[in-house]
């Protein structure tokens, strides 16, 4: 495998010079991904980014996943399950005869070991993170292994995003004796049950996955999956159109048409529930005013963006929810307008004489949508009312360094995009007062309403979805008025193959599926 895996990477990365004859050529039964960033880890407990995420779900399983092309809930390493009438008591069938990819066993006591390692500060592993996204499962008040087979969750209370949130990578199983063999290196010697195994990690140049032979639900047609990390897009373009990668996500809005008008390639789009919007810094002025804040709502004419630079490949967004969630959109929302009079005046309520405003743009990154682009529109459309705002751009890991622990004292706005699984992650882990950067949630801009909280303490514990919904559109309502951030736009996911590629669709999830793909020779 390893003589194989070297024949065919030299394949994959044959140089191509611009007017050469030569173009370069995706090895045979190889799939080669262009992906948006270099990842940060591939430890799915310590990572928050959709890029990673792509690579991980392919690597990794958990207890249930999503159905095929839903966001619905279906058994994976566990077959089956049952709930409690509480609705507190979780109890899990695990497969038999699964194995981990470093040939230990998947049973009940590994699960047990995956969320205390997240949950469990006395944990032997605990420091093996952080786990930014453990928030998921702090409903899980004990967890035990009741036979090799049989795993039982108790919740401090009924929590109806439970299942939907062990689907989401958070889930994923992880195995572990790799965990102990490699402590805080895990995440670049990554061990799970999924249909790919873990190679190779070369930094800045690719992340090499090889086929499952023993997969549980069937060994995929590919030998294996090469991830390459381009950061800018230009290049990702032109390595597409070389023959160099077979698989590009997040195709420039610019560059659609002239996929989708040439035979050798197929353009795939998927709406999904996504939201672009700016954060804004409510700690500090001018921002710590809602006036303000507002304000820079009216500032930005969002339907240019959608239009003129997303090239109508995106929704102009109403507030923190993506419609994609149907059963809890409100419906009743209409976007700010764009009304630069409306937004000097309630500059000037606000108090605002000039200051220099600090925002924070990044390169790219999972679901950024052209950023460079958007953020100097953004800028103008800022400046055109009088705020005067200066521009720091940053690589997409560095840019999420600066920007989830908190703006207090860096900037007064930065871009950020979420791609969730249920309408309760984004607000619960960017909006609540207690999801604070220092209490380990991602609510940048420090917004706090207690009204918001407690509409969404609720409604993690209410397990009719109609009363769920109406306090999911209660808790728009309260913060499209209060506008923490600036709701920018709903983006309709896009990926380009080339037309060889067979078996290939997007997930509303936004993750990367590739167990079925074929690439025939």
């Amino acid at each position: 495998m390893k003589r194989y895996l070297a024949a065919a990477l030299a394949s994959a990365f044959l140089a191509f010079a611009p007017g050469s004859e030569v173009e370069a050529q995706t090895p045979p039964n190889v799939l080669i991904v262009g992906q948006i960033a270099e990842p940060k880890s591939l430890d799915p407990h310590a990572i928050t980014a959709v890029n990673d995420f792509r690579i991980l779900m392919n690597v990794y399983d958990g207890l249930v996943r999503y159905k095929d092309g839903t966001l619905e809930v279906e058994p994976a390493l566990a077959e089956s399950w049952t709930i409690s009438d509480d609705g507190k008591t979780y109890t899990f069938k695990l497969r038999d005869g699964v194995t981990f990819h470093d040939g230990s066993a998947f049973n009940a006591e590994s699960v047990v070991f995956h969320f205390k390692r997240m949950l469990d500060e006395e944990h032997p592993y605990h420091e093996t993170g952080p786990f930014p996204l453990s928030f998921f499962f702090s409903s899980v008040e004990d967890l035990k292994a009741d036979d090799e087979h049989t795993v039982t969750f108790t919740l401090n209370a009924p929590y109806a995003p439970f299942l939907s949130n062990l689907a989401y990578p958070t889930g994923l199983i992880v195995s572990p004796e790799a965990v102990k063999q490699h402590g805080k290196e895990f995440g670049r010697n990554p061990s799970g049950t999924g249909a790919y195994k873990f190679a190779e990690w070369e930094a800045n140049a690719k992340v090499v996955a090889v086929k499952n032979n023993d997969y549980w639900d069937g060994a995929p047609d590919l030998e294996a999956v090469i991830y390459r990390p381009i950061t800018d897009a230009n290049t990702r373009i032109a390595e597409m159109l070389s023959g160099g990668l077979d698989i590009m996500v997040e195709v420039p809005p610019d560059s659609l048409q002239q996929f989708k008008s040439d035979a050798s390639f197929a353009v795939h789009e998927q709406a999904g529930p996504h939201v672009w919007f700016l954060i804004l810094n409510a700690k500090e002025a001018p921002f710590n005013n809602k006036a303000a804040r507002q304000a820079a709502n009216y500032a930005i004419d969002k339907t240019a963006l959608v239009e003129n630079i997303l090239q109508g490949t995106a929704d102009v967004a109403a507030g923190p929810t993506p419609p994609a969630f149907a059963w809890a959109y409100n419906e009743g929302l209409e976007p700010y307008p764009y009304d630069p009079e409306k937004a000097r005046a309630l500059l000037k309520e606000a108090g605002y004489n000039g200051e220099e405003l600090t925002f924070y743009i990044t390169e790219g990154g999972s679901g950024m949508l052209d950023p460079i682009a958007m953020g100097t529109a953004i800028q103008a459309d800022l400046q055109a009312v009088g705020m005067n705002v200066k521009i720091e751009t940053y690589e997409w890991n560095t840019f999420l360094g600066k920007v989830n622990p908190g703006l207090e004292g860096k900037a007064a706005m930065a871009e950020m995009a979420w791609m969730t699984n249920d309408p309760d992650t984004l607000p619960f882990l960017a909006l609540r007062t207690e999801a604070f950067p220092d209490k380990g949630g991602f609510n940048s801009g420090y917004y706090s309403n207690p009204k918001v909280d407690e509409l969404l303490e609720k409604a993690r514990q209410v397990t009719d979805q109609a009363e769920r919904a109406k306090l999911y559109q209660e808790m728009q309502e309260i913060v499209q008025e209060d506008a923490p951030w600036v709701f920018v736009a709903n983006w309709k996911q896009n990926a380009v193959t080339k037309a060889s590629v067979e078996d290939f669709k997007l997930q509303p999830s936004f993750f990367l599926m590739l167990q079925d793909v074929k690439k025939p020779q």
